[in-house]
Parts: C-alpha cells; structure tokens; sequence
C-alpha cells in the first residue's frame, strides 16, 4: 500500500503548476476551484487540471524555501496573503523578461485597464508608460486633473503618496494613482528642464475620455468672411469607442470638402498613447489609396503584413499631422504609414518609440496577461522602438501661450 503524499508537496506542485503553465501560455487551470487556502502549511482542498510542461526542467527547492521561511518567521502574520504571494511570484517571473509591455495583472488591476480603454474611469487624467525603467506620463489628458496640475508629457512620477515608484509595473502607478472622485494623491514629478524634482497634489474627477474630435479653423484668426480653413482631427486614443467615433468626425469633415474655402486637414495625434492595433489600420485607410501600412513580425519568426482595408473618405485631401513625444504605439503606426506613404508632412516633436504588440489574455479568475507577441515595422522597414519617428519639421512647443505646433501646421495650408 502506498503511503500517502505529504501535504507540502501537494502544495508545491499545486502553484509550480500555476507558475509554469502561465510560462508556457496554457491557460487551463483553475486556482484551486478559488478556494485556495493555506494555515500553518494545511490545505483544505486542492484540484490541479493541468500538469507542468515536460520540457522545463525548473528547480523550485528555493522558492519553496523562502516561501517556507517567510511563513515561520515573518513578525507580522497578517500580511502572509497566500493568494497575493501567487500573484507577486508570477507578476516578478513576468518582469523578469526586462520587457515593460508584458505584464500580468491581477484581477482588479486587470479591470482598471479594460476600464481606462473603455473611456470612463475615476483619476487625474494621465496616460502612463515605462521609460529609462522608470514611470513617465505619456500624456495628460486636455481639460482634467493632471493637466490642470501643471503635468506634461515627459514628466516622470518618481513617488506617489510619498511611496518610492522605483520598479513598478504601469499598472501598479495606475492602482496607486486612481482613486475615488474628489479624493487627492501627491505625486512628486521630475522634470528634465529641473534640477530637482517637485511634489504636487492632484484632487481625483471621473474621467470621460471622446477618443475623437472634429472642428474647423480659420487660417487667418482675424478673418470675418469668407475665410480660408482646414479641417482639425484630434485623436486622442485608440478605444472602444474609437472606429465609431472617428466616423462621426469625418462625416464632418465630408460636409465640408466642397467648400472653395476648405484647404484640407490636421490630423493631432500628440498625446495619444495608442490602444487598439486595428484602430490604427483602419484610421490610416482613410487618408491612404491603397499599400502597407504596418508589417508585423510575430514570436514564431513568421511576417503578416497589413495594407489599407477599406476605402476612405479623405484620400485627396491635402493633409498635416501633429505628433509629439506623447505619441506612442498605434499613434506612431499611423504617422508612421503616412509618412512612408507620402501622405502627409509630420510637424512636432519626436514620438514615444514604442514598436511592439501586446496580445492580452483573461485568465479564469478575472487576471490578465499581457504577452507582447509582436513587433511592428513601418512599410519602409524601420523599428522605431526606442527611438520614436522624427517629424519632417520640429517644433518645440516649449510655451503655454500658444500652440507653435498646430500654428506651423496651419502656415503649411497657406
């Protein structure tokens, strides 16, 4: 008769299994029927579905020990979270692939993201990212709170609430940060052009993001009749709601083209931080005829290359795009297909540099993981991660009084 197995080692097998099926991608398994619970090393119940990949061959007698060790002797008990520490293994096993895009999140976390692309949440307002492996504002969003604050693209959050953000995920900053309408956060920001950085408290607001906008400018601002004027595109996101919204706009922007007057239009992507990979694909089909628009190079060394899927509304219309270090992701897609394609003059500053495609994953308990599967190459074949694209003509928007960007852009129609 055999002799039955010893409780630790069920455990042990039981999250060596989560660990490594989360490495390998097979996402079969089920948290112990959520219902994992540990006291003094007893388990009341455990089910293990799927069995850890034959081809690893992972040592875990260390992760066991300080797993182990910490239980003994940790003072205070009640911080001892079988179910955080999970979490907190896999998350630190993820980062260990020094890429900052792929992430796991945690099951609130991983809401507060679906959230954000959805276009409604509570916070101050600002798109975050990872950069120099610190937390840097993408971009503050026109009209909230980390805008009103005096927060700018570039700035890097280097505390929050007086925590110390040194090797934090984005989505960490993003729990850290949000919080209920009309509570406050100190954040202490450091800023290039400063020596030291400052602190600065931001009172929370619900936040209600319109990926676009539509408008018509004079290009003379005192013109009073029959004025000359372009069509203005802000883009601020690539959402949910985006493809919808977009085609609003350009219907817009189509009651406008036969006017004599009508001298074509400036597509704003400053501070978008990107979103969703079709999104991009199919705004840039509105201004381009036909060819590539985005190459993509996936994990298993195959290409898939994607060209203009639709026919557009604004394939002659003379074209200026803004973009600016606030651009990033599927906003550099399109200025970057644009450019390639001749489509149009790029005016600003040099874009974010993020060249790569995360595939997300919901897990059975409500997590996520974020696997960058991708990378994306412009249609003239070049990777711009890190790099960002140069503008055909730089502007410094280094003033509050004016906007130099969209000013150069309308002297561009005259």
């Amino acid at each position: 008769m055999s002799q039955p197995k010893p409780i630790l080692s069920i455990i042990q097998k039981f999250i060596l299994a989560i660990i490594l099926i989360v490495i390998s991608g097979n996402i079969g398994y089920r948290m112990g029927q959520k219902n994992l619970s540990l006291s003094d090393l007893q388990i009341k119940k455990v089910l293990v579905k799927s069995s850890p990949p034959p081809n690893q061959n992972v040592d875990f007698t260390l992760f066991w020990s300080v797993w182990d060790k910490l239980e003994q002797k940790y003072l205070d008990k009640t911080k001892f979270d079988p179910q955080k520490m999970v979490y907190g293994a896999i998350q630190g096993m993820v980062a260990s692939l020094g890429d900052p895009y792929t992430l796991f999140l945690p099951p609130k976390e991983n809401n507060d993201f679906k959230t954000d692309l959805a276009g409604s949440f509570e916070g101050i307002g600002a798109q975050l990212g990872i950069k120099d492996e610190k937390i840097v504002v993408i971009s503050p969003l026109k009209g909230h709170p980390a805008e009103k604050a005096g927060i700018k693209s570039g700035d890097f959050i280097v505390k929050v609430n007086d925590e110390e953000t040194i090797g934090w995920t984005v989505p960490q900053a993003v729990t850290k940060i949000r919080g209920a309408k009309g509570t406050t956060v100190k954040l202490s920001i450091a800023r290039e052009s400063l020596a030291l950085p400052f602190e600065v408290n931001v009172t929370r607001d619900t936040i209600i993001v319109k990926s676009v906008e539509y408008e018509t400018k004079n290009l003379q601002s005192d013109c009073k009749t029959d004025c000359a004027k372009v069509g203005y595109l802000k883009l601020s996101r690539f959402g949910d709601q985006t493809n919808d919204e977009w085609n609003k706009a350009v219907t817009l922007a189509k009651k406008d083209l036969p006017d004599a007057n009508f001298r074509g239009v400036i597509l704003d992507l400053r501070n978008n931080p990107g979103g969703y990979f079709q999104s991009s694909i199919y705004v840039a089909s509105e201004f381009i005829k036909s060819g590539i628009v985005v190459i993509q190079e996936n994990s298993d060394s195959t290409k898939e290359t994607f060209s203009v899927n639709r026919l557009g509304s604004l394939l002659d219309t003379k074209l200026v795009v803004l973009i600016n270090q606030g651009s990033a992701s599927a906003a550099e897609i399109v200025a970057g297909a644009l450019r390639d394609n001749n489509r149009g003059q790029l005016v600003g500053e040099k874009t974010f540099g993020k060249g790569s495609v995360q595939t997300p994953e919901d897990l059975p308990d409500g997590s996520g993981l974020h696997i960058t599967t991708a990378r994306w190459i412009m249609p003239k074949g070049e990777w711009i991660n890190g790099t960002g694209i140069k503008p055909d003509i730089e502007i410094k928007d280094a003033t509050d009084s004016a906007d130099l960007q969209l000013n150069k852009a309308l002297e561009l129609f005259n």
